[in-house]
């Protein structure tokens, strides 16, 4: 039997909830979290728009109890039935019809939440390591991290090894956290996927594009696929010709940045990417050149899903 579908409009002092034909509302509370659950029963789907902070404190409240599908506001925007006059009925009314239009594939609360950790941790470590690389130069030494530099900088006592001291226990707790997360999410994403297939794409960038994309078939076309990464190029066009202002970064940050470090590995492994390297090095270069690498990247990834086909290097 097909699981119950609701849509909660959630705002900063209220919940509007859309189940079965009628509307409660709720405050954004504990008090209104317990009169949602006393209207759902367990194992509901409910769909919630991401709306920065708001919706996280009842995320967590509903917990593993109920099917909870968070949607990107992009998504909202470009899901082709979702129009009519802004409210906060409507929006729950919409929020249900997408979850049920959307399909059982769409990716859930937990597997989203942890791919932002995973963002954060990933983006703090290269902070720490360039600090430290900044206080080794100040104390004489070579920027590398190794060991064996570590161990003999470590011998000395001043206020900037208090401060290397620190960051480097900072540094294994970091570290520690992110295989922490790397194995959760393997173990909430599928491992039977077809993005495995493509060269590059290793098990902890494909486990977090696929969360992030959800349900691939929402983009009909490669265009807003790649749009919605981020990694739309900008052209600007006047009298004297067309310029190039690089991508647009109006997409999802997290996925954008998957695509940038996957590209990294690609350039070496994957016989398609490693020939539109060659051929743009002349035209493009460092940072610009791995973007477009990216961007190849996720054309390739939204047609392995789109048409449900194992990556092939001669298409």
């Amino acid at each position: 039997m097909e699981a119950p579908v609701a849509g909660i409009d959630v705002s900063k002092d209220k919940l509007v909830v859309y189940f079965q034909g009628k509307f409660y509302e709720f405050p954004n509370n504990k008090q209104g979290f317990e009169g949602v659950k006393q209207i759902l029963p367990g194992g509901c789907k409910i769909g919630i728009e991401s709306t920065g902070v708001y919706h996280i404190n009842l995320v967590k409240y509903l917990g593993n109890e109920y099917d909870v599908r968070i949607i990107n506001p992009l998504v909202l925007k470009k899901f082709k039935d979702f129009r009519g006059k802004k409210s906060d009925k409507n929006d729950a009314k919409k929020l249900a019809e997408l979850v049920v239009s959307m399909g059982s594939e769409f990716t859930t609360s937990d597997a989203r939440e942890l791919t932002s950790q995973w963002d954060f941790v990933t983006r703090s470590i290269v902070r720490v390591k360039n600090r430290l690389r900044r206080d080794l130069i100040l104390l004489g030494y070579r920027d590398s991290l190794s060991r064996e530099n570590l161990n003999e900088v470590l011998r000395g006592d001043n206020v900037v090894l208090s401060e290397v001291r620190f960051l480097l226990e900072e540094l294994e707790r970091l570290e520690a956290r992110k295989r922490e997360i790397e194995e959760k999410l393997e173990s909430v994403v599928s491992k039977d996927s077809l993005i495995f297939t493509i060269p590059g794409i290793g098990r902890t960038l494909g486990c977090i594009i696929l969360a992030r994309v959800a349900d691939v078939k929402r983009f009909g076309d490669k265009k807003r696929f790649v749009a919605y990464c981020g990694l739309d190029p900008v052209v600007e066009s006047s009298g004297k010709g067309v310029v190039s202002r690089g991508i647009s970064k109006k997409g999802d940050a997290v996925l954008r940045r998957a695509f940038y470090l996957a590209a990294l590995s690609a350039i070496r492994v994957n016989p398609v990417i490693k020939r539109f390297y060659e051929e743009h090095k002349g035209r493009l270069k460092g940072k610009e050149l791995i973007i477009a690498c990216a961007r190849k990247l996720a054309v390739i990834t939204w047609a392995v899903l789109y048409y449900n086909r194992p990556f092939d290097a001669s298409e």
